[in-house]
């Protein structure tokens, strides 16, 4: 016979924490602290694989399971010397919920179930108290009602505001038992008016009614919501915990609370959290009251008034702080918990390991280490790779009020705060004058560049998670709200629609990049703190990772912010990024508009000392470190003049005829750019715009060579190659580049020379590629659009809709898509090796700052991952996370 229940209590067990899976989090710790011999008030839990039974089987349960339910109240009684439904001295339980993974009011739970007409007097008298007693029947009433019978809360709260107003009363407190019997009289009636039929009176109906609503919660929104938010599997389920009732609400020696046992905002090894005497664990969540503080240092540091539970309850308290540190020191983390106390007895209802924020969880790990209760490693392990992004970016104060106008995707984390203005030329002007704005476009577009740098942060109504916006945002650590579609952006008129309201050039809003919402106006901001914690952290991740961690780069910016979060050097560098600045647009469009080479030439001689300026200072900043250069990479149409004024400033600087350069412009048009005339196949067409590229490349190392007196060993890649054939064509030309810079400059120039893999053909022929290239890079967002069929650029449309579907697990252009995307890679990295063992492996697309992602490359064994600036802390960590659970693994 399978086993549903697991009962605990009496000091005793039947699970332990270890069956987290098995009986949600909350009871297997409830279950663990009992073995513990801690004061826990006995219950049983309903496993959580009755939850998926639930749900397969048209919401009905186990043949077997209301037996096993049984027995288990019965031990329930046998514990506490009560009977469940008994009218001389009733057991009252709780129903609550415990998935495996916290998700903290998102879930339904009864309070005080068993009470009805003869069990409230048998309370009433066992208490000595007929007040708390029909209280707690009027809370009962309400609460399942509400959670069960679909009564919604509202419908009681009119009738007790009623009420209390009728006879002149501001607080429940001030109701005796009489009100309170009136009051459960008039809930009654109300309930029968809305269901047509009466309140169940059976305490059996009651459990029954009570428990599925607490597997019927687990499906309700806001719960497949929180899921879909955290990526927890619906699959998991919920456990139903069915435990005892003690009350904190019997008289001022009874009390109800939360703690942490140390502050989970600062990480401080403190006692945490607050309490309320005479009242139950509802009443402390509602905020009805004012909590009073738990020890008497918090209480004189908040100036209250009101007494400390270690002054209020003295025995108490001392027995708390033992249990806080026997806890602590047996789950070895920061635990958050719940407990009562009635009339002086302590019980405690729930241990879990707590939330906290970053800079907490770094505190802790770091003291925690120190103190021995947890290894270095550990200490790795226990931080939140992705959350570090609170710690290098600005943020919104969690305690400031936000107006949300719109919601989008959050491509970019950070918070920042500006006028608005739509296009980036007023972002520069406005920036030069030392106002702080935010630039609103309906997409961004390379020539955005300028008015991206000048601007505190963007906002995009359309574009996904790797959509130019995103990318260059991140590149440039600039908080980024990318497909915001439900903002309308008049261009004219210099207006924004959102919310049902217009917002004009100049208004003030916030974009929250870490969250995707737009607000409107200013809001208090935190600035970013990188403590002495953190850079403890990264010392044992560095300690422990076999990645290296590159940064994307190609701005002084960016390449200095790469070096102070420790990138081991620039695993891209786009170089069209860099053709976008100033007059150089003009020069380069001249170049693709030309009808000859020798006019491309021309213009590229005007490229040509800008390119090798570029470099010598990415070269200089990154001294003896490497640095791969992506030649030119670009869809064609970001290079095409957009309107009749820029076509006749090219067709000024070619001499040539308007019409004929408009003409020249049509034809260069391509209906599907990402995947047209880009990459190699631009160099194959321009064989003249790589050699200029290479000739700044080479010229560049020689002279950085000389100034920082370390070698430069420039690592020059080719993109997009599908075939070897297109490797070796460009190659032999970047050869002879090589070859004519060392004769004219006298030097010797070392380099290396290989490809972005980025199409589907360039992993399966990955092992002739290698015979010429002497390293891969895998671009994934390119490899992810193409292995799926799905532009980039417009799968925030309907990706979100397949994730919350379940067709996919998460966005494949967010973390990598292992089971596909991540083949390919695999089959790269193997059929390359086989030809050349010592072939240098990477990626550089956006998945290498994502923690899943970078612990996939860890797996497959590249020599590295490149990513954002602002990243790599994020991609150092999980790299040594991803050592450390594979160590660990090949121990097992």
């Amino acid at each position: 016979m399978t086993q549903w229940v697991y009962s605990f209590g009496g000091r005793s067990a039947e699970g332990e924490a270890g069956m987290k899976n098995l009986l949600g989090g909350k009871g297997a710790n409830l279950a663990e602290m009992s073995s513990l011999g801690l004061p826990v008030p006995p219950g049983f839990t309903i496993t959580t694989e009755v939850c998926n039974y639930y749900y397969d089987n048209a919401e009905s349960y186990p043949a077997d399971l209301r037996e096993q339910a049984a027995a288990a109240v019965s031990r329930i009684g046998e514990i506490t010397g009560k009977g469940f439904g008994d009218t001389e001295n009733p057991l009252l339980v709780s129903v609550r919920s415990g998935a495996r993974a916290s998700m903290p009011g998102m879930m339904d739970t009864v309070l005080n179930l068993g009470l009805n007409d003869e069990t409230v007097e048998a309370l009433a008298k066992n208490s000595g108290d007929r007040r708390f007693a029909y209280d707690s029947y009027r809370r009962f009433i309400q609460m399942y009602s509400d959670v069960v019978l679909g009564v919604e809360h509202h419908n009681f709260e009119e009738i007790l505001e009623l009420y209390k107003e009728e006879r002149s009363l501001t607080l429940d407190t001030d109701l005796g038992a009489d009100d309170w019997e009136h009051i459960v009289a008039a809930f009654k009636v109300r309930v029968e008016e809305e269901l047509g039929s009466s309140f169940p009176l059976d305490v059996n109906e009651q459990l029954w009614g009570a428990i599925g609503a607490v597997f019927g919660s687990w499906m309700n929104q806001r719960a497949i919501t929180y899921r879909r938010l955290h990526e927890i599997p619906a699959t998991w389920g919920t456990a139903v915990n069915v435990q005892a009732m003690v009350f904190g609400n019997m008289g001022e020696d009874s009390a109800t609370g939360v703690a942490f046992t140390r502050n989970p905002s600062t990480g401080e090894k403190a006692l945490y959290g607050e309490f309320l005497i005479n009242a139950q664990g509802e009443d402390v969540v509602a905020g009805i009251r004012t909590p009073q503080d738990l020890t008497e240092a918090a209480r004189e540091a908040a100036g209250s008034d009101k007494a400390s539970l270690e002054r209020a309850m003295p025995e108490t308290f001392s027995e708390f702080v033992g249990i806080c540190d026997q806890l602590e020191n047996h789950y070895r983390d920061m635990q958050d918990l719940e407990f009562t106390v009635e009339q002086g007895k302590l019980w405690m209802l729930q241990t879990r390991s707590g939330k906290r924020t970053t800079k907490a969880a770094l505190k802790i790990a770091v003291d925690m280490a120190a103190e021995g209760l947890i290894t270095q490693d550990e200490a790795v392990l226990r931080i939140d790779a992705g959350a570090l992004d609170q710690l290098l970016h600005p943020m919104i104060d969690p305690d400031a009020p936000r107006t949300i106008i719109a919601n989008g995707l959050p491509a970019s984390p950070g918070a920042a705060q500006g006028e608005i203005v739509f296009n980036s030329d007023d972002a520069e002007r406005l920036k030069a004058e030392g106002r702080a704005v935010i630039l609103v476009r309906v997409e961004t577009s390379p020539e955005d560049i300028h008015g991206m740098h000048a601007a505190e942060g963007i906002l995009t109504t359309r574009g996904g998670m790797t959509s130019h916006a995103a990318v260059v945002a991140r590149g440039m650590g600039k908080p980024c709200v990318s497909g915001a579609g439900m903002l309308r952006i008049n261009y004219a008129k210099g207006e924004m629609l959102a919310a049902g309201r217009i917002f004009k050039e100049g208004d003030i809003i916030t974009v929250d990049g870490s969250t995707g919402q737009v607000l409107e106006g200013r809001v208090n901001m935190l600035q970013p703190e990188l403590s002495g914690d953190f850079g403890q952290i990264m010392e044992w991740a560095d300690s422990r990772r076999v990645l290296g961690v590159r940064a994307n780069a190609e701005t002084p910016l960016d390449a200095r912010a790469a070096r102070e979060f420790g990138a081991e050097g620039i695993g891209l560098s786009r170089t069209e990024h860099m053709f976008f600045d100033g007059d150089r647009i003009t020069s380069v469009r001249q170049m693709i508009l030309a009808d000859d080479e020798a006019g491309r030439r021309k213009a590229l001689d005007k490229l040509l000392p800008m390119q090798r300026e570029d470099f010598i200072e990415l070269f200089e900043i990154m001294a003896g470190l490497p640095v791969t250069i992506r030649l030119l990479d670009p869809p064609l149409h970001e290079f095409l003049p957009h309107d009749a004024e820029e076509i006749a400033e090219v067709a000024e600087g070619l001499g040539a005829d308007v019409d004929k350069v408009t003409a020249r412009v049509e034809l260069l048009k391509e209906l599907n750019p990402m995947l047209g005339h880009r990459g190699c196949r631009l160099g194959i067409s321009y064989p003249e715009i790589y050699e200029m590229q290479a000739q700044a490349i080479f010229e560049a190392a020689a002279e950085a060579a000389k100034k920082t007196g370390q070698p430069v060993t420039p690592e020059v890649m080719i993109p997009l190659i599908a075939t070897k054939a297109e490797f070796d064509l460009l190659k032999e030309r970047i050869d002879a580049v090589a070859d004519k810079v060392r004769a004219d400059k006298g030097v010797e120039i070392e380099y290396q020379t290989g490809t972005m893999i980025e199409l589907p053909r360039a992993c399966l022929r990955a092992g002739e590629i290698a015979e010429s290239a002497e390293f891969f890079s895998f671009g994934t967002n390119d490899l992810t659009q193409t292995a799926f069929g799905i532009s980039r650029d417009d799968a925030a449309s309907f990706l979100g809709t397949y994730v919350e579907k379940g067709l996919l697990e998460a966005d494949p252009f967010i973390s990598i898509d292992t089971g596909g995307v991540g083949e390919l890679v695999s089959i790269g990295c193997e059929r390359g090796r086989a030809v050349r063992p010592d072939i240098k492996l990477g990626i550089c697309g956006e998945h290498g700052g994502d923690p899943a992602s970078v612990r996939f490359c860890h797996e497959v064994g590249l020599t590295y991952v490149s990513c954002s600036p602002y990243r790599v802390p994020i991609a150092r960590l999980a790299a040594a996370q991803a050592a450390i659970a594979g160590d660990a693994g090949s121990t097992d």
